[in-house]
């Protein structure tokens, strides 16, 4: 899942005449929604409670259409076992995204990680690790857990 998405976004950062372009909007919502996608095969199981929260947390905060959010879906749905690292996506999202942007995109992680009613040392490996690439301090990261379970 990781290799399709990032070779996608390499394509569009890496013109032919080796120049580098700026990213869209769209190109970071896809980013972000990659970094959703990972938390919610981290332990290997894809509930569909995280798919309904990963749709939901797309289509509210990221402001996709539900064709769009499908779509998405449908390209990431096989995870490949060869997948690159975050950083090209956590690097997309530090250079395009505000600390807002990265509060609510770890906070939108929690969310998705915590839609089954259970916390996966996997999937809290995973946001811990994007909320370091992405410098959001260790203060943010307990306030966007926090409020993701409600409290």
């Amino acid at each position: 899942m990781l290799s399709r998405v990032a070779r996608f976004l390499e394509s569009r950062l890496n013109k032919d005449d080796g120049s580098t372009s700026s990213l869209s909007e769209d190109d970071k919502q896809l980013a972000a929604a990659a970094l959703l996608m990972e938390v919610a095969a981290a332990d290997s199981v894809f509930e569909p409670a995280e798919l309904g929260a990963f749709k939901q947390e797309l289509q509210n905060v990221y402001k996709l259409s539900a064709q769009e959010v499908d779509e998405l879906q449908a390209r990431a749905g096989s995870r490949q076992e060869n997948a690159t690292s975050l950083y090209q996506f956590t690097q997309v999202v530090n250079d395009q995204c505000s600390r807002e942007e990265k509060f609510n995109l770890i906070k939108s992680m929690w969310q998705v990680a915590l839609a089954d009613g259970e916390l996966d040392k996997y999937e809290e490996h995973i946001i811990r690790r994007v909320a370091e690439l992405i410098y959001l301090s260790h203060t943010d990261f307990l306030v966007a857990r926090n409020a993701a379970r409600g409290e």
